[in-house]
């Protein structure tokens, strides 16, 4: 799997531990409706202790462990305000997270399901999201993980090995594909071979996908779906 090439018009690169990632899912949704097209979902299973550190806090919101320094925790706090602002809108619940968490097992989750359906996938991701952000997942369990899936609807049947075998094979390898492609964070999206990192882009996708008719929007001042 090549980090830009794809037999689908569009890519989008998730994790499930990014807010904004989970901000850009149901968008993202409505544009694979509004032009019949099929979304190649991917993971990306962000580092965030190698940018902006680590800490944990217990259920009171206090830090019990914190490996950030001032600068880190100003960027943490600014992106969990912002997040928040955006997910009021929507009535999208956040509640942030108490560590930094391994997601890759949810990401190799995703490619698991994607071999089962349109449906299946995006009901594993709607299940994933709302409950990790609700504080009421952990995304760290393989057990758990191939409940979430059986509830979404897709088989897991072999799950579990290709949990440890296959799949950490694909997910691993397409990482260490991503940063010299130009892709870094999310959420992120590529189209004919474009990337746009960040929500913000939803209007340009939206222009692309429609042949890049008329005015391309002002990402800054135009209203996503407007």
């Amino acid at each position: 799997m090549e980090a830009l090439v794809t037999p689908h018009r569009l890519i989008v690169y998730l994790d499930v531990k990014s807010p904004y990632a989970f901000l850009a899912k149901d968008p993202a949704y409505q544009l694979e409706d509004e032009f019949n097209i099929e979304i190649d979902w991917r993971p990306l299973t962000l580092d965030i202790p190698s940018y902006l550190g680590s800490a944990k806090t217990n259920t009171r919101g206090e830090v019990v462990e914190s490996k950030r320094s001032p600068q880190q925790w100003l960027a943490v706090r600014y992106a969990y305000m912002d997040a928040k602002r955006y997910a009021r809108l929507n009535d999208i619940i956040l509640y942030g997270t108490q560590k930094i968490w391994d997601s890759s097992f949810a990401g190799i989750a995703m490619l698991w399901a994607k071999q089962h359906g349109r449906k299946e996938l995006r009901s594993y991701l709607d299940i994933v999201y709302e409950r990790f952000w609700r504080r009421d997942l952990d995304i760290e369990n393989s057990e758990v993980m191939a409940s979430v899936l059986l509830e979404a609807g897709v088989n897991t049947d072999g799950f579990v090995d290709y949990l440890y075998g296959q799949g950490r094979l694909i997910h691993d390898e397409l990482q260490g594909k991503l940063h010299p492609a130009g892709i870094f964070g999310v959420p992120t999206f590529v189209i004919d071979g474009e990337i746009y990192f960040g929500r913000e882009h939803l209007p340009s996708i939206r222009w692309h996908l429609s042949g890049c008719k008329g005015r391309a929007p002002d990402v800054a001042y135009q209203h996503f779906g407007g």
